[in-house]
């Protein structure tokens, strides 16, 4: 990752933020704490240049569209950083963020959830959906953490119950959510897909159960970042919602793939079972057949020899950018250090 750094202090696109925040992300919770503190090396000084250069007067973080995605990822880089002279900066980065939650919306059942922001890409990605949710989450509450001292009053602060509520009817769990599509086929029960009445497994198309009824599949990645969003919004991890989650995970419990998706979003899966296990306070699986399975050492295994060469990882298949070696390490790196912290 150090020697793919761009001269403008950038890492891949510099059209999107995010795209170098996310190994700062990884550079400064690297286990030693060698590129935090004090003395802070120039080459991560150059990346937080390149992000306070995007900086819009409203509080977003972004280039070309993708506004919250980009502030909120963006806003964690600066945060581990702990530069104090960023204080405004994250404060109207946060107040972006929270700005940017949905209500009113002609399709209520989104409401209280956050999409991707100003987009000049595609009309449907200004539409909430349940990983922009989770990052957004996962901003705020790094923030909470850093900041313990900092009030911030009610009126400026998220909906948390309206976050809670939407992620809830993203979940296939018909006895908390009354969605019509809602499942309780073994397959789907307790998994979550992307937004209300829509997934992206099954090639987004809608699955016909054995009683006739009309279905959206649950797939890997977004029960992980449903059972996170939850986590981050404080529902208990002895909730009937994160307990589902957590049965669908064992149920379907692999490294071969991202369950429902194939290779598709592999590495972010990676990185969000890393994430969301490690929050849920689970060191053992025991799956459908019994077995118990220390999870953690099989994903760092899985990453340990699946590392090529010269230390980059890439996935062969590319939705969601994921042929992008810069990327991808840094979703193997971050995974790396969340399971290296529960040792």
């Amino acid at each position: 990752l150090k020697s793919e750094q761009a001269e403008s202090g950038s890492w891949s696109k510099e059209d999107h933020p995010a795209l170098t925040a996310l190994p700062m992300v990884a550079f400064l919770n690297e286990p030693t704490g060698k590129y935090r503190g004090k003395e802070t090396p120039e080459f991560i000084k150059k990346a937080a240049g390149f992000l306070r250069s995007h900086a819009k007067p409203d509080g977003a973080n972004y280039n070309l569209g993708l506004s919250n995605y980009n502030t909120s990822v963006s806003m964690m880089a600066l945060l581990y950083l702990e530069d104090p002279k960023d204080k405004e900066l994250i404060d109207r980065a946060r107040a972006f963020v929270v700005g940017q939650q949905a209500s009113d919306m002609a399709k209520s059942s989104t409401d209280g959830g956050i999409g991707y922001g100003k987009t000049g890409v595609s009309p449907k990605r200004g539409h909430p959906d349940l990983d922009n949710t989770l990052i957004s989450l996962e901003a705020l509450r790094l923030y909470r953490s850093m900041r313990p001292d900092t009030e911030v009053p009610q009126e400026k602060d998220l909906n948390w119950q309206a976050a809670i509520d939407f992620i809830s009817r993203c979940q296939n769990l018909p006895t908390h959510n009354k969605e019509p599509w809602a499942s309780g086929d073994p397959k789907n029960i307790g998994g979550f897909i992307y937004y209300p009445g829509y997934s992206n497994a099954n090639n987004g198309q809608q699955e016909t159960l054995p009683d006739g009824r009309k279905a959206w599949r649950s797939y890997g990645t977004m029960t992980y970042a449903g059972m996170l969003s939850l986590l981050y919004a404080d529902v208990k991890k002895e909730d009937p919602r994160v307990m589902a989650a957590v049965d669908w995970l064992k149920r379907n419990y692999t490294l071969d793939e991202n369950p429902g998706m194939g290779k598709q979003g592999l590495f972010y899966y990676y990185q969000l079972m890393a994430k969301g296990l490690s929050a849920a306070g689970l060191d053992k699986l025991e799956t459908a057949d019994g077995k118990k399975v220390d999870w953690e050492r099989e994903l760092a295994l899985r990453l340990i020899n699946t590392q090529a060469g010269d230390g980059h990882w890439v996935n062969d298949v590319g939705r969601w950018m994921e042929t992008d070696p810069m990327l991808v390490t840094s979703y193997c790196v971050i995974a790396l250090e969340r399971i290296y912290k529960q040792l």
